[in-house]
């Protein structure tokens, strides 16, 4: 599978935006979430490997950050565009055919619940070529078997590049397994999410400008 795509960058028609982080997520996150527009047309969903039995502030974290609302994905509500979602800790994060969010209590996956695996794949068939799936930091190998599926169903992959990344093994083990439609530095790749405008199209739920 190639590492590149002619399609690598071009957003047009993109609904969902899903990305995985774990070690040193937090602060790239944070530069990602910063340069959205407050138009976007398209959904994101972000999991971060979250310690076991402990409450997410995510949310809260970010909310000041992000011109877009930044709100907990809760089980069975619709994918609004728009709308910036972070997973619940001790669940893993689906995402229906139908475009809702739903939680499973499955044993880990790559040691992790919620799996950044998981919502991608799940993602993957629910979007199709709709979706971009980006890998960031991490130590582990989760997400690279999530974005192969992503890709397998003709949706965008951008993956952090694993020489800045604080911990390389999960962008690198993405690569390795899925290619990459882009390998982009944290900046670059905010760069790419800043285009995320009402000049897209986008058709799920409701659409805010």
């Amino acid at each position: 599978m190639p590492l590149h795509s002619s399609r690598g960058d071009d957003l047009a028609g993109i609904q969902l935006v899903v990305i995985g982080a774990s070690a040193g997520g937090v602060e790239a996150l944070g530069v990602l979430l910063q340069a959205l527009p407050a138009g976007a047309t398209a959904a994101l969903v972000a999991v971060l490997h979250i310690p076991h039995g402990r409450p997410s502030l995510l949310p809260e974290l970010y909310a000041q950050r992000c011109a877009l609302p930044v709100r907990e994905a809760e089980d069975k509500e619709p994918v609004v565009a728009g709308t910036v979602y972070f997973a619940a800790p001790d669940y893993h994060l689906q995402i229906e055919p139908e475009r809702t969010f739903s939680f499973s209590i499955d044993g880990a996956v790559n040691y992790s619940l919620p799996a950044i695996d998981v919502t991608l794949e799940s993602a993957a068939l629910a979007y199709g070529p709709a979706m971009l799936g980006i890998i960031l930091t991490g130590a582990s190998a989760d997400g690279a078997a999530g974005l192969a599926a992503v890709r397998r169903h003709g949706g965008l992959a951008w993956v952090q590049d694993p020489q800045e990344a604080l911990a390389k093994a999960m962008p690198a083990a993405a690569i390795a397994r899925a290619g990459a439609d882009r390998i982009w530095r944290i900046k670059q790749i905010a760069a790419g999410l800043s285009r995320l405008g009402p000049r897209l199209h986008a058709n799920i739920k409701d659409s805010c400008d």
